[in-house]
Formats: C-alpha cells, sequence, structure tokens
C-alpha cells in the first residue's frame, strides 16, 4: 500500500507540473506557439507516461474523481478511496509549490494576475463561459473519461492500448473545455494551483471538487452496469 501512495503522490506531481507548467511557462508566450493544442498534449503525455511507468502498481488514478469513480465501478476498495486522494493533493501542491518557484523567477510574474492556470467561471473563465457553463462541462466531460477509462483498463484491452487510449482522451477532453473552465476533470489539480493563486480561484474551487466528482461516480456506476458480468 505505502508503494502505491507514494506513486498516486508521484504521478500527480508530474500531472500537475507537466501540464499546468506547461500553461503557466509556455503558453503564457505565443511566439512559444504551443496554444491550447500545447497544453492539452501535455496534460494527455503525462497521464500516458505515467500509466507506462507505475500503471501496473497503483492504477494510476492521479484523480480523487476517477478514484471515487473506480470505486463506483466495483474496482476499488473503499478503505483506500481517502488515502489515495490525500496523496494526489499532497503530489499535486508539491507540484504547484515547485512551478511557482520556477515561475516567479522571471522578473515582472504576477501569480494573482497571471491566473497560474487555475479553473475558474464567469469572469474566470477564459473564453467567458457562466458558472452553469463549467458544471455541465466538467460533469460530462469526467463522466465520459471514466467511462473511457474503465473499458481501456478492461481484461479486453492491452495495457499499452489502455494508457494510449487514457491519455489521448485527456488530450481530447483539455481541446473541448479549455474555453469553458480552463480544464479541471480533476480536483486535485485544481487544489494545486488554486492555493497559490488565491483570491478568486479558491472562492471557485468548490465547483472543481464538486462536479468532477459527480461525473466520476455516474461514469463509475455506467461502467459497472456496461461492463460487470453480473
Amino acid at each position: 500500500m505505502y508503494r502505491k501512495l507514494v506513486v498516486e503522490c508521484l504521478g500527480t506531481f508530474w500531472l500537475v507540473f507537466g501540464g499546468c507548467g506547461s500553461a503557466v511557462l509556455a503558453a503564457a508566450f505565443p511566439e512559444l506557439g504551443i496554444g491550447f493544442l500545447g497544453v492539452s498534449l501535455a496534460f494527455g503525455l503525462t497521464v500516458m507516461t505515467m500509466a507506462f511507468a507505475v500503471g501496473h502498481i497503483s492504477g494510476c488514478h492521479l484523480n480523487p474523481a476517477v478514484t471515487f469513480g473506480m470505486y463506483a465501478a466495483g474496482k476499488f476498495p473503499l478503505k483506500d478511496v481517502f488515502a489515495y486522494i490525500f496523496f494526489q493533493i499532497i503530489g499535486g501542491v508539491i507540484a504547484g509549490a515547485l512551478l511557482f518557484l520556477v515561475a516567479s523567477g522571471k522578473c515582472g510574474f504576477d501569480v494573482v494576475a497571471s491566473g497560474f492556470a487555475s479553473n475558474g467561471y464567469g469572469e474566470h473563465s477564459p473564453g467567458g463561459y457562466s458558472m452553469l457553463s463549467a458544471m455541465i462541462i466538467e460533469f460530462i466531460l469526467t463522466f465520459i473519461f471514466l467511462i473511457v477509462i474503465n473499458g481501456a483498463t478492461s481484461k479486453t484491452f492491452s495495457a499499452g492500448g489502455g494508457a494510449v487510449c487514457i491519455g489521448l482522451t485527456l488530450t481530447l477532453i483539455h481541446l473541448i473545455s479549455i474555453p469553458v473552465s480552463n480544464t479541471s476533470v480533476n480536483p486535485a489539480r485544481s487544489t494545486a494551483v488554486a492555493i497559490f493563486q488565491g483570491g478568486w480561484a479558491l472562492k471557485q474551487l468548490w465547483l472543481f471538487w464538486l462536479m468532477p466528482i459527480l461525473g466520476g461516480v455516474a461514469g463509475g456506476l455506467i461502467s459497472r452496469f456496461l461492463y460487470s458480468k453480473k
């Protein structure tokens, strides 16, 4: 169990440092040209690479919504749910802290003004979308994500193919929803940067816990119905 928790911490660290790092350090400079597509790929690649590296140890959840969803699907024990989530948050916050230190090395960097890759709605949505829009998009995309994860980790799917499928799905999710909410589908990822941005990011953080978890549980329950032999 200790190895699993360390892996969840490490994997979530990599997801936040790689995914949010691409947004904070690279996408902030249009001349570098990574844009929404580059950030979307960064998030997908972090999950895919960790799935190959450590998926066989912990299942590579890296996300409280995935942990709740896998429990709802009947594939994960309730007794381990909150330990996984705690270590996911720890890994994310460590990544957020190191990313803050790196970004602060640039003269004039302002963590509040930059948004620090935080998730938001209303005036803090990249495209100016409402709270209702963010709620709907976060629920639906996490719901679909859990269905894909459960299908891609079934015994009929190769381990390598599952990692690629899950990584590409997360890339697609970001391509759809970055303009709406800056894409969470992961409460640990949202928390990791919100606590450093402070202010509005912390005030809006509730939505990026509630809707991904509800979507994850719903996706897990549907997966249980679709894939269970009983």
